[in-house]
């Protein structure tokens, strides 16, 4: 898991490792950029990231691909970036429901793959792309990227060193502000076909995730959703992923949900609780954890990604949250800054992760999270999809073991 990996020593010679990528959205351009800040903040990698091939169905981002990006080639068919002979590692960044093709395509072709979550638009195409990954024996990552936050791999630490004693509560959630203007654009983070299922794919994602990164296994669930914006004004021409229509134009059907919470057990008895809403107005991106043992707490926001809040209950003389703020002290954070309190960002930790990643291919050690994980996750979330038919609590089953 994330925290095992330190910065490696490699010796004079560097693997080079050919990168597609499939798709130059935010992520494609976020995962795009880590390659080429790698060598900057980490010179003893044992490989060399090489931007080999970018594939875009929009004329204007294969142009930016090769332009302002530096990608060597660039095409709109995207099988054929994939299939290329000087392709090591496909990164997939594609709206939701084009995940399934492309890893099959991936790993059909022997490719190391790196999916942003989730790797399908809905649990049973999760399912399906970790199998092809098992079948073709690829190696895989899955961009849980908020795992790789020096101050989250510190409070795991914390947790494992028993600091809080026995975790007994749990509480996740990640509220966006993204949809919550009633004129936002229908695009394909609201459609079925293109994103599959909404926040409980989007952002409860990360929420789960960092859950059984920091306590374990959720064991049963139930919950509920809400599609609380159930129309959205009808994109046109080149109108932008998140932009804003006006209150004449023509509108369509949201088919998916925008809140989904969920309360649940853990494999080692503690209980949780979880929300995430794309529509809620008030936070921006508050992805936040609480956990709570029988010796201390712990709390941190993503808004505040630099701040780890910390309880003791070792001494009562002295009550009360202890702010640990960011540094070098922590893992990977010197990389990108010295000293103490000096901010790192959203991208620096896809940096972190990306070169984790890439390290893990370049050495042959075993990378955490990949599909495993990633099945894990929407095991949680197909758990939490049976209880809102079924209005009760339902088990979480271990996905790969079904037939």
């Amino acid at each position: 898991m994330p925290g095992d990996l330190g910065q490696r020593t490699g010796g004079p010679m560097k693997r080079p490792l050919g990168i597609a990528v499939l798709g130059l959205g935010w992520m494609g351009q976020a995962h795009s950029r880590s390659a080429r800040r790698i060598p900057m903040h980490f010179p003893d990698r044992s490989y060399d990231p090489r931007l080999v091939v970018c594939a875009d169905p929009d004329p204007g981002r294969r142009a930016a691909a090769s332009d302002d990006f530096g990608f060597s080639r660039v095409t709109d068919d995207w099988r054929s970036a994939v299939t290329a002979d000087d392709v090591d590692v496909v990164f997939v960044t594609a709206p939701n429901m084009l995940h399934l093709p492309m890893i099959e395509a991936a790993c059909a072709a022997g490719k190391a793959v790196f999916s942003e979550k989730p790797i399908g638009g809905t649990p049973d195409h999760a399912l399906r792309a970790w199998r092809m990954a098992q079948e073709a024996g690829v190696p895989t990552g899955v961009g849980y990227c908020y795992l790789w936050s020096p101050l989250v791999l510190h409070a795991r630490h914390l947790i494992q060193s028993g600091a809080l004693g026995e975790i007994v509560h749990y509480k996740g959630c990640f509220l966006s502000m993204y949809g919550s203007d009633p004129l936002g654009l229908l695009t394909w983070r609201f459609m079925m076909d293109q994103a599959g299922y909404g926040v409980s794919s989007d952002i409860l994602s990360h929420s789960v995730a960092l859950a059984q990164f920091l306590i374990g296994e959720v064991s049963e669930v139930v919950g509920m959703a809400r599609t609380t914006i159930p129309q959205r004004p009808l994109p046109s021409g080149n109108a932008s992923h998140y932009g804003t229509g006006s209150p004449s134009d023509p509108v369509g059907e949201v088919e998916n949900e925008d809140f989904a919470s969920m309360l649940c057990s853990f494999d080692n008895g503690a209980t949780g609780t979880f929300e995430a809403s794309r529509t809620i107005v008030g936070p921006e991106s508050r992805n936040a954890f609480e956990v709570y043992g029988t010796r201390g707490s712990l709390s941190w926001d993503h808004e505040r990604i630099n701040e780890l809040r910390y309880y003791s209950g070792s001494d009562p003389t002295n009550s009360g949250y202890t702010t640990i703020f960011g540094g070098d002290r922590f893992p990977f954070h010197g990389a990108f800054v010295p000293g103490k309190a000096n901010s790192i960002g959203f991208e620096d930790l896809v940096t972190i992760q990306d070169h984790s990643f890439l390290e893990s291919l370049a050495t042959g050690e075993q990378f955490s999270p990949g599909f495993d994980e990633a099945v894990a996750v929407v095991g949680v979330q197909q758990a939490l999809i049976d209880s809102w038919a079924s209005r009760s609590w339902q088990r979480v089953s271990d996905l790969r073991s079904n037939p």
